[in-house]
Formats: C-alpha cells, sequence, structure tokens
C-alpha cells in the first residue's frame, strides 16, 4: 500500500466497481459507504466552482494510520408517492446528506455537493474510439430543430496538454480519454499521485507531527497506469439477451417511441482507436455522450468544467439488465437513487419530461414491455 492516502475513499479500484459492474448506495443509513462517494465544491466571487477550501473536491471517509479520516456521510431518503394515468401507484426516493464527525470543521451552507456511485467500467474503449465529428454532429445546444431536445459537449482539458477535449467519461462527461480518467481516479478515489496528477491529494492541517505522506514521486508509474487504461478500454460489453423476443422487440420500438432514444443514441461506428481491435465497429451503447438538463429532481446544482448543476451525460444503457445478476442490486442513476428501471425513468426530467410522460401514458403492460427491452440489455 506505499503511496496510499493519506486521505482516500478505497484502496483499490476493484473496491469501488466491484467485478467491474454498477455500485450502490448503502442500504441503510448507518452503513458506510462501500463503493460510492460524495463530490465537494464552493464557488467563488465570479460564480466559478472550486474545491471546497478545506476539504477539496471530494469527501474521503478513510484515512492511513496517521492521518484523520474527513469524517462520515449519512443518507437518508424521503420517499415522494406518484400515480400513473391509469391509477397505479408508485414511489420514489429522495436522498438528503448528512456529514458527521467532521475532523476540521463544518462544510459552511455555501457547500455544493454530489453523490456518486461508481459506474460500471465495460464498453469505455468504445466509446473513447466514437469519432468526435460524430458526436459533434449530435449536439444541439440550442435546440435548432426544435424538438425540446439540447443536447451539448461539456469541453473540458486534456491533461498534460491543456489542450480543449471533449468529455466522455464521468457522470456529467468531466474527463476526456480513459488515462486521464483513472489517473484522476487514483488520485481522488486512492490517493495516490501518477504523471498526469503528481500533487497530494491532502490538506496541511492532515500533517500530524510529519507522518509520511508520500510513497515517491509519482507513486504510480506510467506502465502501470498504461495498463489500467489497456484494461478499460478492452473490456468487452456483454451481449444482449432475448433480442428476439416478442415483448421485448416491443418494448423496444415503444421505447423509441416515447421518445427515449433521443438522448439514448441506440447505434454508432466506432472510428479509429489506437488499440486496433476498438476501431470500425458497429456498437450499440444506446447514449450520444452529451449533455441534457435532467430538472429540478436530478440537479446536484454543482457544476463540473463546462457541465452546469442540472446537466448530466447521457450514461450508456448497454448491460444495464445484467445488474442484478452481476452486482446484485437494482439501483440506477448517478446516485443510486433508483431502486429500479422504472424509477430511474421516472426521475428523468427538464429535456427528458416529455419522454417520461410519454411513458407514463402508456398501459401497464407497455410499461412492462420498455423495462422487458432495457432488462435485455
Amino acid at each position: 500500500f506505499d503511496g496510499l492516502g493519506p486521505l482516500f475513499n478505497r484502496n483499490s479500484g476493484s473496491g469501488c466497481h466491484f467485478k467491474d459492474g454498477r455500485a450502490h448506495p448503502p442500504e441503510t443509513i448507518d452503513e458506510p459507504m462501500q463503493s460510492m462517494l460524495v463530490r465537494l465544491s464552493t464557488v467563488d466571487e465570479s460564480g466559478v466552482a472550486i474545491a471546497h477550501p478545506t476539504y477539496g473536491s471530494q469527501f474521503n471517509p478513510q484515512a492511513i494510520l496517521g492521518f484523520p479520516a474527513e469524517g462520515k456521510v449519512r443518507i437518508q431518503y424521503t420517499e415522494i408517492e406518484g400515480v400513473f394515468p391509469d391509477g397505479e401507484a408508485y414511489t420514489l426516493h429522495q436522498p438528503e446528506y448528512h456529514f458527521d464527525n467532521l475532523a476540521f470543521g463544518e462544510l459552511g451552507e455555501e457547500t455544493l455537493f454530489s453523490g456518486r456511485v461508481a459506474p460500471a467500467v465495460y464498453g469505455l474503449g468504445l466509446l473513447e474510439a466514437i469519432p468526435e465529428a460524430k458526436i459533434l454532429e449530435m449536439a444541439d445546444r440550442y435546440d435548432s430543430d426544435r424538438d425540446g431536445i439540447s443536447g451539448r459537449v461539456n469541453w473540458v482539458k486534456e491533461k498534460p496538454s491543456g489542450q480543449k477535449a471533449i468529455g466522455r467519461f464521468g457522470w456529467k462527461g468531466g474527463q476526456p480519454s480513459l488515462k486521464q480518467q483513472a489517473a484522476v481516479a487514483f488520485l481522488s478515489d486512492i490517493g495516490i499521485t501518477n504523471s498526469l496528477m503528481p500533487e497530494e491529494n491532502w490538506n496541511f492541517k492532515n500533517d500530524q507531527k510529519g507522518a509520511p505522506i508520500s510513497g515517491g514521486q509519482p507513486e504510480l508509474s506510467d506502465d502501470f497506469l498504461d495498463k489500467i487504461t489497456f484494461y478499460l478500454q478492452t473490456l468487452a460489453v456483454p451481449a444482449q439477451r432475448n433480442w428476439d423476443q416478442s415483448e421485448v422487440l416491443k418494448g423496444k420500438a415503444l421505447f423509441l417511441k416515447v421518445g427515449c432514444g433521443k438522448c439514448h443514441h441506440p447505434e454508432f461506428k466506432t472510428g479509429s482507436h489506437p488499440v486496433t481491435e476498438l476501431s470500425d465497429q458497429q456498437i450499440f451503447p444506446y447514449t450520444n455522450l452529451l449533455l441534457h438538463d435532467m430538472g429540478d429532481g436530478l440537479a446536484d446544482n454543482r457544476p463540473e468544467f463546462g457541465a452546469n448543476g442540472r446537466e448530466w451525460r447521457t450514461a450508456p444503457l448497454w448491460g444495464i439488465g445484467l445488474v442484478p445478476v452481476v452486482n446484485g442490486h437494482t439501483n440506477f442513476l448517478h446516485d443510486g437513487r433508483a431502486r429500479n428501471l422504472q424509477e430511474a425513468i421516472l426521475w428523468h426530467g427538464g429535456e427528458a419530461d416529455p419522454a417520461r410522460l410519454n411513458f407514463m401514458q402508456l398501459s401497464k403492460q407497455e410499461r412492462a414491455a420498455i423495462i422487458s427491452f432495457l432488462e435485455s440489455l
């Protein structure tokens, strides 16, 4: 564990991305976060989001010996009741975050925070291989076609060049490449420095009587980072199941009819990629990798590069039906608040509100067909 911390969330990638799959929030209010984290920020005088002056950009509930952890996070849920037009009732869970045992004082009322569960990590190389021109072609920032969908690119900076690039990875599309995504995760989640993120992620208040804070500079070799990147690039997507069953085919048609496919774009052709096996592949990720306003219900009010507090990158849907098999749960969305796929749909707002309303107007059998289609992916 040379190089771990001094502050961290987990001590390995698989600790969050269990079996390379989707994580879930704590099952009880007192259970510690095992595969989830909370991002932090405040806003400076000019209105720009910056890291919290004491606790940084990510809350760290664990620390190595000789250092105090930053504190604990509890999630409490408020139940929201609703009814479909056909009379079927449903409930949604709205999370509320509470911070306890804070080591360095209160966070402050101005603090912005956002819970994030670890997403699945398969198929990422194929997303990296989608041509930039195709993503830009699908962007419609000012809704010029007046269809109510105004997806846009989150422009971010590549490290170390500083050049502008399309953000493809992360819940708000905050990272442009898998290498950079991995490098940022090593530092933010595990506290391990690397050539792209060379500065220790710690606060001077944590310097306990000269305890060592570094395992060398950088703590992670470029060779190790390259191997992790290659693994992420080449982890295959699960095959769709039951794709030819009538219920699944009906659900797919309804999925597109109600408007879900406007953001969850079904199909792409990859371009050229340094890993040649990823090049020129027909893929079906059900995403456009663009930012969309998802409304007040899902808003975390926390900007991230070009994304505002109501925007989220369209999450890929491939493999989503295997979450119960691989990870043993059915929690979805960026913070795992949705307890099943139907709840995930019902949380959609903003640009996705027309699609949500169309879904609600369907019969119970038709709604079930859409769920069957999603479970086949």
